[in-house]
């Protein structure tokens, strides 16, 4: 698109504000597009890799700001152990850069096409081990932002709740320009692998919830079977090679998908059809969980370095207490079954879960009170996928799920507003400073934060 003017000056009357998609490569830019008498069209919304599962960052008119032209890695400090890059940074691109130096991030993360900007205001996580915090926003420790008003905004650690605030705060508070992370030097971890029924599962999960490990499985509800890696921290530093992780994350993010929606379009006869793709799961994942990855560091464990988010995945996250998931996730895989026999529509992707480590470090973090279990419902199915996450949204909520406002699909305003209690009304009376001319608030965000 081409450069549009920000103001109009002399006797010529001001044009009506106009829609758009803006991608500033400096600070200056984007203090000019931020500006009010820039006349943009409004809400404003921040895109980084565009990942969301939602509508938290989609509104039928207003104005993009695209931050992947902010993409320099300012600084890292091998003495101090941080890190500061533009919003705009990959975050592979970031972990590739720290091991040169010998250095990574404090977390394993997925979706590594995600930018910096985007994963510290809205819920990036993975699975930590132990106590290890699971957001990535954790690891932020200072940050630069473009207010509503087109103001620097510098926030430290010294402003903790200020910090708070910002992390995981949708887009809601301002343009992040520039992040600070803590990081550490890398540390190896050993990954053990198991495979089992849904009934054993649950008693694993309940009991290495409490422990001092990491684990990420992928649930297969319709084979009543689980893949799991627990993950402990090793004594002393090793070597963790980066291809059979490559492999694993190529297996699941790209082959898989690309063979079940194939299958989906040559194989009318479901059952048929399923059967296979059980197996095809089933086969891919015993052999890359349990032969392939034995050791891994955080800088391994993330997978390819995309720059796009894979094509045709349909997602919906839900957490739920740790404490509960043994009922939950023998409840999950029976609602699955039930919602098929009723509907005819299933998920041909295994499910995937992981521990999220409680995390007081955000205001509007999902674990916020406890620990929890993520749980990633996948597909590539569209036709029907609309109705299954009703469906899921209903069952998540009655067994105390918590909705993530950038992956939870169908979750009910009134009933994230009631999961986040009195932290959501705090949020609101901060947005509202900042921001109260609600230039950043999107109509999917204004059903909770108005």
């Amino acid at each position: 698109m081409k450069s549009q003017g920000f103001r109009d000056t002399g006797k010529i009357v001001r044009r009506p504000a106009r829609p758009g998609v803006y991608a500033p490569t400096n600070l200056a830019r984007l203090m000019r597009c931020m500006d009010t008498g820039a006349n943009l069209a409004l809400p404003i919304r921040p895109r980084g890799a565009d990942t969301s599962a939602t509508d938290c960052n989609v509104s039928p008119s207003g104005t993009v700001v695209d931050t992947a032209g902010l993409d320099r890695i300012v600084h890292i400090d091998n003495y101090n152990h941080t890190v500061t890059a533009e919003a705009g940074v990959r975050i592979g691109v970031l972990v590739a850069a720290l091991a040169e130096h010998g250095l990574e991030l404090t977390g394993v993360y997925d979706q590594t096409e995600r930018t910096l900007g985007g994963a510290l205001a809205a819920p990036c996580m993975g699975p930590g081990i132990g106590g290890q915090a699971s957001f990535f926003s954790s690891q932020v420790i200072a940050l630069k932002v473009v207010t509503a008003s087109g103001k620097v905004m510098k926030i430290d650690e010294t402003q903790k709740n200020l910090l708070a605030a910002f992390r995981l705060n949708y887009g809601m508070l301002g343009v992040i320009y520039e992040v600070t992370l803590q990081v550490r030097p890398i540390a190896t971890f050993s990954a053990s692998h198991r495979s089992m029924d849904i009934d054993t599962f649950a008693e694993v999960a309940d009991r290495i919830s409490k422990g001092n490990v990491g684990f990420k499985f992928y649930l297969l509800p319709y084979r009543n079977h689980v893949y799991i890696d627990v993950r402990r921290y090793e004594k002393k530093a090793g070597s963790a090679y980066q291809t059979p992780w490559k492999i694993k994350d190529w297996g699941e993010s790209t082959v898989l998908p690309n063979v079940f929606k194939s299958l989906g379009r040559v194989l009318p006869i479901p059952s048929v059809r399923y059967q296979l793709i059980d197996s095809i799961s089933a086969a891919t994942h015993g052999l890359v969980n349990s032969r392939l990855v034995r050791k891994g560091n955080n800088n391994a464990a993330g997978g390819r370095h995309r720059r796009r988010k894979p094509k045709g995945l349909l997602y919906s996250t839900w957490c739920f207490p740790a404490s509960d998931f043994s009922l939950v996730v023998k409840a999950y895989a029976r609602f699955c079954r039930e919602t098929f026999a009723q509907t005819a529509y299933r998920c041909d992707m295994p499910a995937v879960g992981y521990r999220v480590a409680q995390d007081t470090s955000a205001l509007l973090s999902p674990s916020f009170d406890e620990p929890l279990i993520a749980l990633q419902t996948v597909s590539t199915q569209k036709k029907g996928w609309d109705d299954f996450v009703m469906h899921l949204a209903e069952f998540a909520e009655n067994w105390g799920g918590t909705p993530l406002f950038n992956q939870t699909q169908a979750a009910r305003p009134e009933y994230v507003a009631q999961t986040y209690g009195g932290r959501v009304e705090f949020f609101r009376k901060l947005r509202r400073q900042l921001d109260p001319e609600n230039r950043l608030l999107t109509p999917f965000l204004a059903r909770t934060f108005t």
